[in-house]
C-alpha cells in the first residue's frame, strides 16, 4: 500500500490519486552478477533506487527473447529488443540468444547483504535468483524487473507465489532500520530533497562497480494530499471493505443514477468503478473515528454496533468517542474470559463521509421514517474530483448496507482556475478579490456567470472578471432598464397594472409573441432543470431578456404613450405579467434581482404582506404558439437583411424609404396563400416601423421581385429569404428623415439633462432651406414625440449644434416649470 512516511499512515486508492505531481527523479540500470558465472551480469532497471536494498529476486518473461552481449570483456544479459536503447553507443558482440525461460532459477549475488547473510531469514534459500513474472514487459527498462516484496504489489504477489524471503528494512516513518549499516537512519524519500537517498545508494553501487547507467527523468509521482510528502509503497496490514464482493452490484446500481454531464456516468465514474479495488479503511492516525473492533489474544473479534452496546459490554458510561478515550475501554471475551482491547486503527475519513446519509440523522437508531422518505437523495453536487472520492464512497457504502444507490442525480462541476489557467493562488495574486467582485458587480452576475459556464459541465473554467461584467450588463442592467421603463407607465397601484390580463384576448402581435416566448423559456428551463442541466436551463435567460428589451419593448414604446387606450393597457399588462412570471424563472439563479422585480411589479413592497418570489411555485408553461414564433423569427431575419443593406449604402435607419419587397421560400409559414403581392397585415406595421419604409410587399414567387435600378438586393444572408429595397429618395422622404433626426437629437438632449416623461419642454431652432421646411411640415409629430408644448424659431436655455444632411442646425430646449 501507499503510505505517507510523515503522517505514518496508509492511504486509500482515491487519496493516492489526489496528490500526483510531476517531479524529476533518478532511474538506474543495475548490474546483478551471476553466482555461477562471475563477470556476467543481469541488467535490471528501476525508478526507485531506494528499494534496491530490499531486492530478493529478479523477474523475466518466459517468452521474451533475451541476449547475452560482451562489452570490453564483461558480459551482460538483457531483452534483445531493448539492447539498442540500453547499450546506446557501446560496441558490443552478441554471444548468445535465448528465451527468458532459460534464465529461471539462475542465482545472482545480492547487491546488499544485510539480510542475505542472515541464516535464520525465512525462505532465504529461495532468494536472489530469477523467476518468471507475467507482468514483465519490453516497453521500457531492460526487460528484467528488480523484485522487492516489501516495496510493491506485483513484487509481493510474486513473493507469495514463490515463497521469497520478505525483507522490510524501512520503517513506516520512511527511515532505514538500524541493521542497514551505512544506510541506517536515512529517509528514503525526504520531502525537502526526495532524491538524496537515491543518490547515496547510487554512490554505493558505483563504488562496488554495480552501476551500469543512471539518468534523471520526469514522471508523475504520488504525494500525500495532506502534507505533500512523497509517498512510498509499503507492505503493511490494513482493514478493507471487500469491494470485489459487491463490485458487480455497484456497477448495476450505478446505471440508475442520472449524471450531469452525462459522460461522467460511463466515463470517469464508470471507469473508476470498473477498476475499483478493495478499499483500505484503516488509518494509523489520532484524530478520526475509531474503528469499533475489539480483539482478544485468543483470536476472538467483536464488532460493536453502538454506544449503548459498548456501554453494556464494558459497564462504563461513554460520552466521548475520541480515540484516547475509547482505547481505554475494555471488556471480557465471551469465548475465553480474557480482556478484549480495541484495535489501534481509526477510519479513513472517506468512510465517515460515505456514512453521511445515515450518521447525520442517527439512523438506524432514530428517524427511520425520515430516512426512508429521503433515501436515496434526490441529488448531490460536487467537483469532478469527487467521482473517485465522495460520490464513490457514498455509492460503495449504500450498495453494501442498503443494496441501493445513495443518490438519484448528480451535478458535477469542474475547477475554477485563474484567468491564466493556473490554480488560484494567494501568493501569485492571480485572481480578483471576491469582496471586490461582490462590491462592484453583485452576487447575481457572479452566480449567472458561473451557472452558464463550462464549469457546471465538469470542465475547468479560467475565471474572467470580464465574464462577470458581461453578465451584469446583459442580465441585470438590461432587465432593470426594462423594468424602469415599465415603472414610468405603471399605475400608482402596481397590482392594477397586471390584473385582469386576458391572454386569449390580446390583439397586438407583439403581446402574443412575448407571451409565447415566455412560455417557451419556461418550458426550456423546466426541461433542463428536470435533467439537472443548469447551463441549458440558464443560458436562454439572457436571450429572452434581449428579446424583451430590443424587440418587444423597443417596438412597443409608442404603444405605452399612444392614444389607443386598449392597446396601451394591453402593452402595460402584458409587460407586467411577463416581468412577474419571469422573476419566478430567475429566482433560483439570480435571487436578488428576481426578488426586486417581483416585489416592485406585484406591489408587495408597498404592503405589509410577508411574501417572496422564493416562496412562489415554479411557473408552468402555457400554450406555446410555435407558428407565431417561427413567423416572428422570419420577420426579424428580414429586418437583419434590410438593416445590412442600409449599412452598406450608408443610409441611416432614421431616413425613411419608399418600399421593399420580400420573398420567403417557405411562405406558407407566415401565412401567404396567394400567387402575387401580399401585405402580411399582422407584421406589416411592425416591419415598416422597424426598417422605416412606407410600404412592405410580400411576394410568393421570386420572379415577382422588382429588378429595376432603384431597388437594391440583399447579399444572400439567408438562403430562404430574398429582399429588394427601394433606395430612391423623394423630397417627401428626405423631409420625413430630417424630422426624425430632429426628434432623435431633442430626445438625446432631454436624456442628457435628466428630464422625465413628466417634464414638458419648449423647442427653439435655427435652420434654413429644406431643414426648416421639414421641421415646419412635421411640427406636430416632432412636438408629440419629444413631449414639447412649443416649437419656434430662435434660441433657448440649452443649445446644441447638429448636422443634418451636411447642413448645420441649432436646437435649443427649455424645461417648462
Amino acid at each position: 500500500m501507499h503510505v505517507c512516511p510523515r503522517c505514518e499512515t496508509t492511504l486509500s486508492q482515491s487519496e493516492v490519486t489526489e496528490g500526483y505531481k510531476d517531479v524529476k527523479d533518478l532511474s538506474v540500470t543495475v548490474k546483478f552478477e551471476l553466482v555461477d558465472e562471475p563477470g556476467t551480469y543481469i541488467l535490471a532497471w528501476t525508478t526507485t533506487p531506494w528499494t534496491l536494498p530490499n531486492n530478493t529476486a529478479l523477474a523475466v518473461g518466459n517468452d521474451i527473447n533475451y541476449i547475452k552481449v560482451e562489452i570490453e570483456g564483461t558480459k551482460y544479459i538483457l531483452a534483445k529488443i531493448l539492447a539498442g536503447k540500453v547499450l546506446k553507443d557501446a560496441k558490443y558482440e552478441v554471444i548468445d540468444q535465448f528465451k527468458g525461460s532459460k534464465l529461471i532459477g539462475v542465482k545472482y549475488k545480492p547487491l546488499f547483504d544485510h539480510y542475505a547473510k542472515k541464516e535464520d531469514l525465512k525462505n532465504r534459500e529461495n532468494g536472489w535468483q530469477v523467476y518468471h513474472g507475467d507482468f514483465v514487459n519490453i516497453e521500457e527498462g531492460t526487460g528484467i524487473v528488480h523484485i522487492a516484496p516489501a516495496g510493491g504489489e506485483d513484487d509481493m504477489n510474486l513473493g507469495r507465489q514463490y515463497d521469497l524471503p520478505f525483507v522490510q528494512n524501512v520503517n513506516m516513518d520512511g527511515f532505514f532500520k538500524p541493521e542497514m549499516g551505512e544506510l541506517a537512519g536515512l529517509n528514503v524519500k525526504p520531502k525537502e530533497d526526495h532524491m538524496s537517498t537515491d543518490v547515496e545508494i547510487i554512490k554505493y553501487l558505483a563504488h562496488k562497480d554495480l552501476l551500469f547507467h543512471k539518468e534523471k527523468y520526469e514522471h508523475s509521482y504520488p504525494h500525500c494530499w495532506r502534507c505533500d510528502t512523497p509517498l512510498i509503497n509499503y507492505a503493511t496490514s490494513s482493514w478493507f471493505v471487500n469491494i470485489s464482493k459487491i463490485k458487480e452490484r455497484m456497477l448495476e446500481l450505478a446505471k440508475e443514477i442520472n449524471w450531469m454531464p452525462e459522460h461522467i456516468k460511463d466515463g470517469r465514474f464508470g471507469n473508476w468503478l470498473e477498476g475499483a479495488r478493495d478499499w483500505s479503511i484503516s488509518r494509523q492516525r489520532f484524530w478520526a473515528s475509531v474503528i469499533p473492533i475489539w480483539e482478544c489474544e485468543c483470536g476472538e473479534r467483536k464488532v460493536v454496533g453502538s454506544v449503548k452496546e459498548l456501554e453494556d459490554l464494558s459497564g462504563e458510561k461513554l460520552d466521548d468517542l475520541h480515540k484516547h478515550i475509547v482505547d481505554k475501554i475494555t471488556f471480557k471475551c465471551e469465548k475465553c474470559g480474557e480482556i478484549m482491547k480495541r484495535i489501534p486503527d481509526v477510519f479513513d475519513c472517506w468512510f465517515e463521509s460515505g456514512s453521511m446519509p445515515y450518521a447525520s440523522i442517527h439512523y438506524p437508531f432514530e428517524n427511520k421514517e425520515k430516512f426512508d422518505n429521503a433515501f436515496p437523495a434526490e441529488f448531490i453536487a460536487e467537483g469532478s474530483d469527487q467521482t473517485r472520492a465522495w460520490f464513490y464512497y457514498l455509492h460503495a457504502i449504500a450498495t453494501g448496507i442498503k443494496d441501493s444507490h445513495a443518490f438519484k442525480n448528480v451535478i458535477v462541476n469542474g475547477i475554477v482556475l485563474a484567468e491564466d489557467g493556473k490554480k488560484m493562488s494567494k501568493k501569485l495574486k492571480n485572481y480578483p478579490d471576491p469582496n471586490y467582485i461582490m462590491d462592484r458587480y453583485g452576487a447575481d452576475p457572479l452566480r449567472y456567470y458561473l451557472l452558464t459556464s463550462p464549469v457546471m459541465m465538469a470542465d475547468n473554467l479560467n475565471f474572467s472578471e470580464k465574464g462577470v461584467s458581461e453578465s451584469l450588463r446583459k442580465l441585470n442592467n438590461i432587465l432593470w432598464n426594462v423594468y424602469k421603463f415599465y415603472e414610468m407607465y405603471a399605475d400608482s397601484n402596481p397590482r392594477s397594472s397586471i390584473s385582469d390580463l386576458q391572454l386569449n384576448n390580446l390583439n397586438n402581435v407583439l403581446d402574443k409573441w412575448i407571451i409565447a416566448r415566455l412560455n417557451q423559456l419556461i418550458k426550456e428551463s423546466t426541461e433542463a432543470m428536470e435533467k439537472y442541466n443548469l447551463p441549458k436551463a440558464t443560458r436562454p435567460i439572457v436571450e429572452f431578456i434581449d428579446d424583451l428589451s430590443t424587440w418587444y419593448l423597443r417596438r412597443s414604446r409608442d404603444r405605452f404613450k399612444g392614444d389607443d387606450e386598449k392597446d396601451k393597457k394591453d402593452a402595460l399588462k402584458t409587460m407586467g405579467h411577463v416581468l412577474l412570471e419571469f422573476s419566478k424563472v430567475l429566482a433560483p439563479f439570480t435571487p436578488f434581482i428576481a426578488e426586486q422585480i417581483y416585489q416592485n411589479v406585484s406591489g408587495l413592497k408597498f404592503t405589509d404582506e410577508n411574501k417572496s418570489v422564493h416562496l412562489e411555485n415554479w411557473p408552468e408553461a402555457g400554450e406555446i404558439d410555435l407558428e407565431l414564433l417561427e413567423k416572428m423569427s422570419l420577420i426579424r431575419k428580414v429586418v437583419e437583411i434590410i438593416l445590412s443593406i442600409r449599412d452598406n449604402l450608408k443610409i441611416k435607419v432614421r431616413q425613411k424609404l419608399q418600399d421593399c419587397y420580400v420573398h420567403i421560400t417557405d411562405y406558407i409559414k407566415i401565412g401567404l396563400n396567394n400567387e402575387d403581392k401580399y401585405e402580411y397585415s399582422d407584421f406589416s406595421k411592425l416591419l415598416k416601423e422597424e426598417i422605416n419604409v412606407a410600404k412592405v410587399h410580400f411576394v410568393v414567387l421570386e420572379d415577382k421581385l422588382p429588378s429595376n435600378d432603384t431597388f437594391v438586393s440583399d447579399s444572400g444572408i439567408f438562403d430562404n429569404i430574398k429582399v429588394r429595397l427601394n433606395t430612391e429618395l423623394t423630397p417627401e422622404l428626405i423631409a420625413e428623415g430630417i424630422s426624425r433626426e430632429v426628434i432623435r437629437s431633442v430626445n438625446a438632449m432631454r436624456k442628457e439633462n435628466d428630464l422625465t416623461i413628466n417634464d414638458r419642454i419648449e423647442i427653439s431652432y435655427k435652420a434654413d432651406g429644406e431643414i426648416k421646411q421639414a421641421i415646419e411640415k412635421y411640427r406636430s409629430d416632432i412636438m408629440k414625440d419629444t413631449l414639447a408644448d412649443a416649437l419656434e424659431e430662435g434660441e433657448s436655455e440649452i443649445n446644441k449644434q447638429i448636422k443634418i444632411n451636411d447642413q448645420g442646425v441649432n436646437l435649443s430646449i427649455k424645461k417648462i416649470n
